[in-house]
């Protein structure tokens, strides 16, 4: 990708414009004809309500760990767990994401990194939920609305997955001023 002066910012929006995109709505039609064909498999993240088994309360993840460990911090506030994903359930309002689209990674390279180079998680914790479908590979979508998609998650995605599309020199200069 030629560089040409452009900004992180204007390089995640080319790379966010070459994705496909599926009416939420269309989905939801798809999943509930063939609800088996379709999983969630967004990883649990710091921030992420959940619901703990055991305990019969609800929490908040706190901390992850390497080893797909997650610290609770219950909502009685007195306890501190370390749990693994089959000890809890992330507690979602609905079943996609509120955001009216859903996506898909236009490039065999992102769909590469999503699968063998821990993009996975990366994508978890940039704040979008990601399922799977037996056939036609990942989607994902955003759960959230009243704020900058880009600042909040499309920006910390093109960073973490390692792109390069921008000038380093234009990005320092934006931050000059």
């Amino acid at each position: 990708m030629i560089k040409n002066g452009m900004t992180v910012d204007e390089a995640a929006h080319r790379w966010v414009s070459e994705f496909s995109r599926y009416p939420y709505d269309m989905i939801k039609t798809l999943m509930r004809n063939h609800p088996d064909d379709w999983h969630e498999v967004t990883l649990p993240t710091v921030g992420d309500r959940v619901y703990v088994y055991d305990e019969s309360e609800s929490g908040e993840i706190v901390k992850c760990h390497k080893d797909r460990k997650y610290t609770v911090e219950l909502d009685n506030g007195r306890k501190r767990k370390v749990l693994s994903p089959d000890d809890f359930e992330v507690e979602n309002d609905t079943i996609l994401p509120m955001w009216g689209t859903l996506w898909a990674f236009g490039d065999s390279c992102d769909d590469w990194w999503i699968t063998e180079e821990d993009g996975l998680r990366k994508m978890s914790e940039c704040g979008f939920r990601i399922y799977e479908h037996d056939e036609w590979g990942l989607f994902f979508g955003i759960d959230g609305c009243g704020y900058d998609f880009y600042e909040a998650h499309w920006i910390p995605l093109y960073k973490v997955r390692g792109l390069q599309w921008h000038d380093p020199e234009t990005e320092e200069a934006s931050h000059e001023k």
